[in-house]
């Protein structure tokens, strides 16, 4: 099996991406809409604040959870009893920013986040009629004004061998929310597990966006999107001095709407952020 890139522009691109989500949990695109250079201007500046002493004026809020957040507080992935090797710091428009990374940052927080509201519309236009019944309201008005769209900047810094045992720079692990956002990071190293169990390597050219389902929308659709497992690998060789960096965006609905009869947006938030010892 192989992740196809789809084209954005493409005249059926919509009914591509919703059935590569659905077979694989993962989209791939190119020519999207968001500004290539803005991302890479991104990755530069941020990786500058990551290798600085500044990054420990941000500390993380416990109460709120913007900021920076230290390896050594780094998550543990569900089922895995090490932590991953990476720091990282949460980007809320509301959040601490550093003043002079605020606009580029800010600037893409919005481009992902309208693009990402488009790209529920197209899994909402190809859910067959009996799954999306169980939409409580539609994909996109679930996230409409929502404040807990979480932007993450991830920092997997250079391998210093020193690590940890089994370690590496995020374990396999499902990500939470509807969709997930990701523009290919600065290094490769992400993959995901198909249905046979095998892992692919998520095509990482520069300038493509990749997309997967959270457990969010596997629980909204009643199983039929499936959140995928994935995980980033540690490099080799040379490989191993290079930092990565990494800009998720997890799209989050508003805490009161209904994913289930079983959960709320925000129980099930709360649910999962104690399994991973975060709260």
């Amino acid at each position: 099996m192989k992740l196809e890139t789809i084209d954005y522009r493409a005249q059926d691109s919509a009914k591509r991406f919703v059935e590569s989500l659905r077979e694989t949990g993962f989209g791939v695109l190119s020519n999207h809409p968001i500004n290539k250079e803005l991302v890479e201007t991104i990755y530069t500046q941020w990786q500058v604040f990551f290798n600085s002493d500044e990054k420990h004026d941000f500390m993380f809020k416990a109460e709120t959870h913007d900021g920076f957040f230290p390896a050594s507080i780094s998550e543990t992935a569900k089922g895995h009893n090490v932590k991953d090797i990476k720091e990282y710091y949460h980007v809320y428009p509301w959040g601490r920013i550093p003043k002079h990374l605020k606009e580029n940052i800010l600037k893409y927080y919005q481009e992902a986040n309208a693009l990402a509201a488009e790209l529920l519309s197209w899994v909402e236009a190809h859910t067959p009629e009996n799954v999306a019944v169980n939409y409580s309201i539609s994909l996109p008005k679930m996230i409409e004004g929502s404040h807990k769209t979480l932007l993450r900047i991830l920092h997997y810094p250079p391998m210093s061998g020193d690590e940890a045992m089994g370690a590496i720079r995020a374990a396999a692990h499902e990500d939470i929310n509807l969709l997930t956002v990701l523009p290919a990071a600065s290094e490769p190293g992400l993959q995901v597990k198909t249905k046979t169990g095998d892992w692919l390597d998520v095509p990482s050219d520069f300038g493509n966006i990749i997309i997967n389902i959270g457990d969010m929308l596997q629980e909204a659709s009643g199983g039929y999107f499936p959140s995928t497992t994935h995980r980033v690998i540690n490099p080799e060789g040379t490989d191993k001095t290079r930092p990565r960096i990494s800009l998720p965006l997890f799209l989050h609905p508003k805490p009161e709407v209904v994913l289930s009869e079983r959960y709320t947006a925000d129980s099930y938030l709360m649910e999962r952020l104690r399994e991973l010892g975060v709260i």
